[in-house]
């Protein structure tokens, strides 16, 4: 409890996570009500539609929790944290939790206030959560932000370079997995195991990201392989991996 106090006294000392959340926020919500006001009969408001901003504040969230763990890299402050606590991975797991957490928060908050914005706008619109798969397009986003902060802290570790680390999870989340469809023959066989398309299984039910959702017919750019829990499993343990990796490697390197 102590290294979760101290991790998160450190984290809002700083200035980077309330302007990344701010942002996450303004963007999701914003997103949403871009959307939802412009729809009508031929696109009709929906609550996946709602959730059309969520992937970009996702990529925020990430920036949020690299920057958590490079930042203390690049002012030396991660090295006296290793020389109050000699066992690098407690705090480094103190540091993950306390990040994933506020990831979780910010993620329920965008997510609901998405929604919420798409009721107000369109009253009459068929907004409501009458399903599991509704709930879980909804409330599964901050879930997901959460498993994604883990991932981004995992390569902070990996790199300890801010912009090097930044670059790597944007490119990565906003276009390398879309690209990997172009491969012939077998580029849509392996998009169906990318972890942030899985991750879109778990939100839709059908491997499509909300933006493609909202903005087509509702056809699926891709359809993943796994059901929607395992997806949330797969996902899950590609951060876990990733974070063990990570973990495995900073307790061998120099601080």
């Amino acid at each position: 409890m102590t290294l979760l106090a101290v991790e998160r006294i450190k984290l809002f000392t700083t200035r980077s996570p309330w302007w990344c959340s701010l942002i996450t926020l303004v963007l999701t919500i914003g997103f949403a009500a871009l959307i939802v006001g412009n729809s009508g009969d031929v696109v009709p408001a929906t609550v996946a539609s709602t959730q059309f901003g969520y992937s970009f504040g996702m990529a925020v969230i990430m920036v949020l929790a690299a920057l958590s763990v490079t930042t203390e890299y690049r002012f030396g402050t991660m090295r006296t944290t290793f020389q109050a606590v000699p066992h690098r991975g407690s705090a480094l797991i103190a540091k993950t939790t306390v990040v994933a957490l506020l990831s979780f928060v910010v993620g329920e908050i965008s997510a609901f206030g998405s929604l919420g914005v798409g009721m107000l706008l369109k009253p009459n619109a068929d907004l409501a959560l009458n399903s599991g798969a509704d709930w879980i397009n909804v409330a599964g986003g901050g879930v997901i932000y959460a498993l994604a902060a883990v991932i981004a802290v995992a390569v902070g570790i990996l790199l300890r370079h801010s912009a090097g680390a930044i670059a790597l999870l944007l490119i990565y989340a906003l276009a390398v997995e879309s690209l990997i469809r172009l491969i012939p023959t077998i580029g849509a066989k392996i998009y169906e195991w990318m972890p942030f398309n899985v991750a879109d299984k778990f939100l839709t039910g059908n491997g499509a990201s909300n933006t493609g959702r909202a903005a087509g017919d509702g056809a699926p750019m891709s359809t993943a392989v796994l059901g929607q829990g395992w997806a949330l499993l797969y996902f899950a343990g590609v951060a876990l991996v990733l974070l063990t990796i990570a973990i495995t490697v900073a307790k061998r390197r120099d601080a």
